[in-house]
């Protein structure tokens, strides 16, 4: 079970460099894809009997390429390639793979193919949808849930991105600096995705889908290298490394979410947070604040407090409604509500956020949120209520488990209120 577990995160965190590296070589986004997948088969049978190999990476491009080059050969009528156990023992050929793995000639690969995915023939929506199953591997059903769509729709959407994009004859070079300016939207916001489905995993699923949200902050960096003067992408890149750096203390033992407020403020990572701030304060400082740099300035917030009793939520409020204003979205307008509710109380909070039901009615947070904010005034059977819908729209047994806990430690401290 363990190589098992092993061996499901080595192809996990080599899946965005080795399809990268396929697509170079084949020009196709289906070779590509079906190579890795190959490869990840032939892993899977022969990692555990042989041991793991020096480079997993290397090795999955070696025996990707090879599988691929065989199925071309086949179909000119060609000799074909050696039988898998020659194929397996890759001696000194995968040596080389694994020593250009950092050079020149692999450095961009990534690169080259989130701008490919994100190419402007494609609509927005289809452009993310596609970088996120074939960079991050992500399925249909992850896909769907983060564009709040069905999962054969999402399946079609990544279909016609992948036909539109071979029709369209696009060239698998990295663009320009102008495209990659034009691009670099799109991108970003594929980022940001990805680091969320690694961010938003809990109970059994957050180790494994960990790797999303490092791949991401990994990603997000090499862009910052590209455009070292856009603030958006500093703003980005802080925002994934503030919230990460709370990952460590955002679950308990048994998988379950943790509160911000209760969470232990010490087990934080520092070196994560100091790049953050820094990045942050410097994206600020362009007076040109975007969505990313607000959420950042937002996340600064929270980690800057020592104590959740300290944190400063009149900035809060203020940094939500400025994004309100830059990018209106009932979820924001959701979030400022937290901050409502400190600074005025619950009852103004509750106001706040009644005229969002409508557009949030299948929405996990808002019935928590709701539900939280009726207890505190006393009104507890509307809060069940309110409860009950949030545990029925959760996305995970976890979510669910983590909204019981809420309701009954909401319970205790209505009791406790009311006997004092």
């Amino acid at each position: 079970m363990a190589d098992l577990a092993w061996i499901d995160a080595a192809l996990l965190a080599a899946r965005p460099q080795a399809i990268s590296a396929l697509l170079r070589y084949f020009r196709d986004l289906d070779i590509a894809e079906e190579a890795y997948q190959e490869a990840c088969l032939r892993a899977l049978k022969t990692w555990p009997q042989n041991g793991p190999p020096r480079d997993p990476t290397a090795w999955l491009i070696f025996v990707g390429r090879n599988v691929a080059l065989d199925q071309v050969r086949r179909q000119k009528k060609q000799e074909p390639l050696p039988q898998d156990d020659r194929i397996s023992d890759l001696g000194d050929a995968e040596s080389d793979v694994a020593e250009r793995l950092d050079g020149a000639h692999y450095r961009d690969d990534i690169l080259r193919l989130l701008f490919i995915c994100c190419h402007p023939e494609l609509p927005a929506t289809q452009q993310v949808a596609l970088a996120l199953r074939i960079v991050s591997g992500l399925s249909a059903k992850q896909i769907a849930r983060a564009f709040l769509v069905g999962e054969s729709a999402m399946e079609q959407r990544i279909t016609r991105a992948k036909a539109r994009i071979a029709a369209a004859e696009v060239p698998f070079e990295a663009p320009g600096p102008v495209e990659r300016g034009e691009r670099l939207a799109a991108v970003a916001a594929m980022l940001y995705l990805v680091f969320n489905e690694g961010y938003s995993a809990s109970g059994a699923e957050a180790d494994r889908r960990r790797p999303f949200s490092e791949e991401a902050i990994r990603l997000a960096r090499l862009l910052l290298r590209l455009f070292p003067t856009e603030p958006e992408i500093m703003g980005l890149a802080a925002l994934m490394l503030l919230q990460h750096a709370r990952a460590a203390t955002r679950l308990d033992d048994s998988g379950a979410i943790v509160l911000l407020d209760d969470q232990d403020r010490a087990l934080w990572d520092r070196h994560l947070i100091a790049e953050g701030l820094a990045l942050i304060d410097k994206a600020m400082r362009h007076q040109s604040p975007g969505p990313y740099q607000l959420q950042a300035a937002i996340a600064a917030v929270h980690v800057r407090a020592v104590r959740p009793e300290e944190t400063d939520w009149a900035q809060i409020d203020l940094l939500y409604a400025t994004l309100e204003h830059v990018q209106p979205s009932p979820v924001v307008s959701l979030n400022r509500a937290v901050a409502v509710g400190k600074l005025r109380g619950p009852a103004a909070a509750l106001s706040f956020i009644e005229p969002l039901e409508a557009s949030l009615a299948g929405y996990f947070h808002f019935f928590g949120l709701k539900g939280g904010l009726l207890l505190q005034l006393g009104r507890g059977r509307e809060a069940r209520i309110a409860f009950d819908r949030a545990i029925a729209l959760a996305n995970s047994a976890s979510e669910a488990a983590h909204i019981r806990l809420h309701i009954d430690r909401l319970m205790r401290e209505s009791e406790t209120s009311s006997a004092g």
